[in-house]
């Protein structure tokens, strides 16, 4: 009835409830499609995520099998298509045989290939001057220090005066001797008398040859006091200083390598001492220098060091002023020459059994081939044993094959 007031209210209650249900369910939707859209954003980033991933690991894959340069692929070549696996390319090389030097490295130090010792020859004195410094070269005879010689002046001096008195005697005798001749035939004289004078005028005479033997000893004496040089050659030490007074037992004041010739003292194993007779050519190289000094050996040691089993081996080489004897230095000695293949350091491997390479068969195989290392030098890697030269050897890439793959081989051609 309209004009009850429960009956309105009723309707009022059921109007506000109907509202409130509706409201409920509209925010109920709204959650729903952020929860959805939220969902299909994580997809979509999951899936561009993924589609990402897997173009970087094809471009990584195609850029490892295809980016080669040179045209040789590595051995890690994937499937390239639905119907297979492609065949890689690989290169090989056939060495052949080419002369290779067999060489021996040797270390040592440097001296004086003849050194020489100089020291007080005479009685000695005081050093007055010294004439010449380390590292000049002298002549044969050539002063080197001078010793004071005042005293030994002077008695030269009177030995030069006993020769001219001397000399004036033999004269007087030889005068009387042939005045008394002429008298002998007049009877003047006897015999016994020109028997007498003969023997004074010859013992005059022999008082002249002793001074002036004395004179002579003096003077040789006196110039014995300069220190000289016994030879031509380099000044390598001085141990004396003006003022210093020297004598025979002060030793030795300097040292001189004569003719400036040097030599490498170089240490060698037994087995290889055998292998570089005299007149081996080598090249020596002192520490602390780029040089390549040319020698040869000129002495072999006659006898081995029982604690080091080592021996020596002398090299003759010319002066340079980087050779410093005392110091050390490198050396490389041409052992002879040798027919073998030569590879470039990239084609031998090492693995716990040794050396390896690898090799194309005929049916397009890898094989692994065993091989002992020989002579190492800027050329390559000579192959002791284990190859002919004719097998076709793998170059680059060695470290991603295994035995067995099969390959497609492309021929680099050798500058041998």
């Amino acid at each position: 009835m309209p004009g009850r007031p429960e009956l309105t209210a009723k309707r009022g209650l059921g109007v506000n409830y109907e509202r409130k249900v509706d409201s409920m369910d509209s925010l109920a939707g709204t959650q729903s499609y952020y929860e959805d859209a939220d969902n299909r954003r994580k997809r979509s980033r999951l899936i561009i995520a993924l589609v990402l991933i897997v173009l970087a690991l094809a471009a990584a894959y195609f850029a490892f099998t295809s980016g080669k340069g040179d045209g040789a692929a590595t051995a890690g070549a994937a499937a390239g298509g639905p119907g297979g696996e492609s065949i890689p390319n690989i290169t090989v090389m056939v060495p052949g045989r080419v002369s290779v030097q067999a060489t021996i490295a040797a270390n040592g130090t440097i001296a004086a290939r003849r050194e020489m010792p100089v020291g007080v020859a005479g009685e000695g004195g005081q050093v007055v001057r010294v004439l010449v410094e380390p590292g000049q070269w002298v002549g044969a005879g050539q002063t080197l220090a001078v010793i004071d010689r005042a005293v030994q002046t002077q008695q030269t001096a009177g030995l030069a005066a006993q020769i001219r008195v001397a000399q004036a005697d033999a004269n007087l005798a030889q005068a009387e001797l042939e005045r008394a001749e002429t008298l002998v035939g007049r009877g003047f004289i006897s015999k016994a008398d020109m028997d007498r004078k003969r023997a004074t005028r010859d013992a005059a005479n022999a008082r002249v040859r002793v001074a002036q033997a004395q004179h002579a000893e003096a003077v040789a004496r006196t110039g014995r006091l300069n220190i000289v040089a016994p030879e031509a050659g380099l000044v390598l030490t001085r141990q004396v200083e003006p003022g210093q007074v020297v004598g025979a037992g002060s030793g030795v004041l300097f040292r001189m390598a004569k003719g400036g010739e040097m030599e490498m003292l170089a240490q060698l194993s037994e087995a290889d001492l055998q292998r570089v007779p005299v007149g081996t050519r080598a090249t020596v190289t002192p520490v602390g220098t780029t040089l390549s000094i040319a020698g040869q050996v000129w002495q072999q040691s006659p006898v081995i060091n029982m604690d080091t089993r080592q021996g020596t081996v002398r090299i003759a080489i010319p002066y340079s002023t980087a050779l410093r004897p005392g110091g050390f230095a490198d050396a490389r000695l041409v052992a002879g020459t040798a027919e073998a293949p030569l590879l470039p350091e990239s084609a031998v491997q090492s693995g716990p059994e040794g050396n390896y390479v690898l090799i194309v068969g005929k049916d397009n195989k890898i094989a692994r081939l065993p091989v002992k290392v020989g002579e190492v030098s800027d050329r390559g890697v000579s192959i002791a044993s284990g190859l002919t030269g004719n097998e076709r050897v793998v170059v680059l890439a060695g470290a991603f094959l295994n035995v067995g793959d099969t390959v497609k081989p492309v021929l680099q051609k050798t500058s041998q």
